[in-house]
């Protein structure tokens, strides 16, 4: 019996070590890990560096924002201008359209008048159907041609605004003193 006493003994013992260990692990789990120690200049060094990082990051967003509020305002802008030509465009296609309808009444009421001249019959309200007729092409063709103005401004006028508002390009003269 001595040796089942012995084996109580020793496997007493290592429940008694697996004990300690198992205390001494839980302590060291709760407990928080060791700071690892940094370089003071590093730790330095790397915070200017992040700093540095941060404030270079809020000029690239300051950047950003501001290239975005002028692609925002250009896009309004040429959206406003596509506009003002389409409305200039529009104009000018209902001159026209009236231009039409106004010489096919005077080349209608030209060969009325025509053929009564051919009978031999000179009617005064022809004449003055066909006079009425050609003032009204007249005027009609005036407009078309105004609506055409219209429409040729509204395409030349914000590109010379843009060409006015541009700064002018280096003269010869900067050129040959940078190059002397």
């Amino acid at each position: 019996m001595s040796e089942i006493e012995q084996f109580e003994q020793r496997i007493a013992a290592a429940m008694e070590r697996i004990g300690h260990a198992v205390d001494r692990l839980s302590e060291q789990a709760t407990a928080p890990p060791p700071e690892p120690e940094a370089d003071p200049e590093e730790l330095a060094a790397l915070r200017t560096q992040l700093e540095e990082e941060r404030v270079a990051n809020a000029q690239l967003e300051a950047r950003v924002q501001a290239i975005r509020e002028r692609q925002e305002t250009r896009v309004a802008a040429l959206q406003a201008q596509a506009e003002d030509q389409s409305a200039a465009l529009a104009r000018l296609d209902a001159e026209l359209q009236r231009l039409r309808r106004v010489n096919q009444q005077l080349r209608e009421n030209n060969v009325a008048l025509r053929r009564a001249n051919e009978q031999g019959v000179g009617e005064p309200e022809l004449i003055d159907a066909s006079m009425q007729a050609e003032l009204e092409a007249l005027r009609a063709a005036r407009d078309a041609e105004a609506a055409e103005v219209g429409a040729i401004l509204a395409v030349l006028g914000p590109l010379a605004e843009q060409a006015l508002a541009e700064p002018p390009a280096a003269s010869d003269e900067t050129t040959e003193q940078e190059a002397g």
